[in-house]
């Protein structure tokens, strides 16, 4: 086995994966009745620790904070004053469980007033009421920890790329699912909510902007195995037809996302890379045919340790230097493009020639180690540039090139069916 990526079976141990859902809902109750709401359900969530997961504190009482133990299977509470309290995770009723967390927080200095109704599962049953016997499979919540830890180191180093809004790397009691998320920065239509158990107004808040996330359920929901998820909100034009990555990913059309098995990952002769291509490319996917503006969003590189990220002036003097690069052209009967070498490394933008007076800009390619240095847009306006003095129009078809002119009316009067 994987010591960093084990093996996971969910159909073998889904009665106490469904038992450990229920019992962080009833802690994340808990939290949630006593937190502040931050956008998008932030102020709700678990985050992985190397011992399990942890709730960060909770402003009741004196400070409170809840760990789920899953080295030694207990719950741990500890509290602002320096008190601590625990009980054993094992085989149980979510009744019972419910009453010995109750009894934590009071022991703790705690108010433990929440709502005591369960979300997101089918057929809820109140905590309290719920007695019916369920097991705790220890080897098997040990194994989906290791994996969380896994998970959670990729999905950070994923986050340090992005320079926009992003969510933390956190984990949803509601649907138990690890996610991070990525914002354009623009509004999104009201969602139609509709999820089972879940007040509309809270699926509202949450997507009442433009996102593209991703994440990782251990089984449950409509399929029967651990798998990562892709989603863009809203879907933009052509999403679930894009190509992702590794070959293993596919769109799944009951759930209107792309899926990735857990088991193509921890099989992977490069795990941690295998997880990082479908997230980046599925995270592409929907910036590119959404128009994201990317040169903004993004920085060149991810994360390094001890490696500061070069400020936007820096990135600006960059670009300045690269000008004295020029951008080149090739012009066939029916196919050209234009590239620009910086560095060594190329960018491109192809296009396709309708007749002597109309080209249709059809895709563009800016590597990462390019990103953040404007170098996209430099491609678009050498054609823009080339437009009016060959007196020929553009269709920018591409998304990237479409978003560019978009952001520059001035470059409206080259544009073939633009407002003028």
């Amino acid at each position: 086995m994987n010591n960093k990526w084990p093996h996971l079976d969910y159909l073998g141990w889904r009665e106490t994966c469904s038992a450990l859902h229920l019992y962080l809902q009833v802690a994340g109750k808990y939290r949630l009745a006593h937190t502040p709401w931050l956008n998008h359900s932030w102020h709700a969530t678990f985050y992985v620790t190397p011992n399990g997961l942890a709730s960060s504190p909770i402003p009741d009482g004196p400070g409170i904070e809840i760990l789920f133990d899953f080295r030694e299977h207990r719950v741990v509470g500890t509290s602002g004053e320096g008190r601590r309290a625990s009980f054993e995770l094992g085989p149980s009723t979510v009744a019972a469980f419910h009453a010995s967390f109750v009894q934590l927080i009071s022991d703790l200095g705690g108010t433990p007033k929440f709502n005591g109704q369960p979300n997101e599962v089918p057929n809820p049953v109140p905590f309290a009421e719920d007695h019916r016997d369920r097991p705790y499979d220890r080897d098997a919540v040990h194994r989906f920890h290791q994996a969380l830890v896994a998970i959670d180191r990729v999905f950070n180093r994923f986050r340090t790329s992005f320079l926009g809004k992003s969510s933390p790397v956190h984990l949803f009691w509601g649907s138990f699912d690890l996610a991070v998320t990525r914002f354009s920065g623009r509004r999104a239509p009201l969602h139609p909510g509709g999820i089972p158990a879940l007040p509309d107004d809270v699926a509202q808040e949450a997507y009442d902007r433009e996102v593209s996330s991703a994440g990782f359920w251990p089984g449950g929901g409509g399929i029967d195995y651990p798998a990562f998820y892709a989603y863009a909100y809203p879907a933009p034009n052509g999403y679930r037809a894009a190509t992702v990555r590794p070959d293993a990913a596919f769109w799944h059309d009951g759930l209107s996302e792309f899926m990735l098995p857990y088991d193509a990952v921890q099989s992977a002769a490069d795990p941690d890379e295998a997880l990082m291509a479908f997230l980046v490319s599925t995270y592409e996917a929907a910036a590119d045919l959404a128009g994201w503006d990317r040169d903004l969003l993004e920085c060149a590189r991810g994360g390094q340790p001890r490696q500061v990220r070069p400020p936007d002036a820096a990135q600006a003097q960059q670009t300045h230097s690269a000008g004295d690069n020029n951008v080149e052209r090739t012009d066939g009967a029916s196919k050209g493009r234009y590239w620009l070498v910086v560095d060594g490394v190329e960018a491109e933008m192809t296009y396709s020639r309708a007749n002597d007076k109309l080209i249709i800009i059809d895709h563009t390619e800016v590597p990462p180690a390019l990103r953040g240095r404007k170098i996209g847009e430099r491609l678009v306006r050498q054609a823009i540039e080339d437009a009016r003095r060959e007196a020929f129009a553009i269709i920018p078809l591409c998304p990237f090139a479409k978003a560019q002119i978009e952001r520059h009316p001035e470059w409206q009067d080259v544009v073939r069916g633009a407002k003028r």
